[in-house]
């Protein structure tokens, strides 16, 4: 019986399986920006790296947000997802209300001016990147789970979304979701 591989398409949530234990990727959930031929890209929801924009930006922004690790490549890299469509010149959609990038000086310039709320901005240093083919793979050794996206995961997010998401598949993710990071401190 051949393994059916889920769609990935911009807009999917990678949920790390409990048992994966790379450490750049444990307990992280993922939202998918983009899959092509050409390999994956995608942005870490739940892994805050305790600093601000204005600790790693030397502009006034009109902001302080806080600052995600998007993932473990190019951490000297900012990205940001918001919902402001194309009110940000140069914005790629990913799925209904969740838009990618876009000119970071016109989005700055619309906080300053209070045409956009920074509330609605979520900033990552660095991103999830994939080789073509590689993510594909990792799916298929039942390395992630995979789930349609929704904005509250970008927007409302924090630290326990991976608990929640796997509590939420039930069954015997549901005891595994409460299983210590390490047992051996128990």
């Amino acid at each position: 019986m051949a393994t059916t591989i889920p769609l990935l398409k911009p807009g999917t949530i990678l949920i790390a399986e409990p048992a994966l234990r790379d450490s750049n990727f444990r307990r992280t959930v993922i939202l998918l920006c983009e899959h092509s031929t050409d390999g994956s890209f995608g942005l870490i929801l739940n892994r805050p790296t305790g600093h601000h924009l204005s600790d790693v930006l030397n502009m006034p922004l009109g902001c302080d947000a806080e600052l995600y690790q998007g993932g473990p490549v190019q951490l000297d890299t900012l990205h940001f997802l918001h919902p402001y469509g194309r009110a940000i010149h140069g914005a790629l959609p990913i799925i209904d209300g969740i838009w990618w990038g876009g000119d970071f000086d016109d989005a700055v310039a619309q906080i300053q001016s209070a045409r956009l709320d920074p509330n609605g901005l979520r900033f990552f240093a660095g991103y999830a990147g994939w080789a073509p083919d590689q993510l594909d793979e990792e799916v298929t050794q039942d390395g992630w789970v995979v789930r349609p996206g929704h904005p509250r995961f970008v927007y409302d997010s924090d630290t326990q979304l991976w608990r929640e998401l796997v509590v939420a598949l039930g069954g015997e993710y549901r005891l595994l979701a409460n299983f210590p990071d390490d047992p051996s401190l128990n």
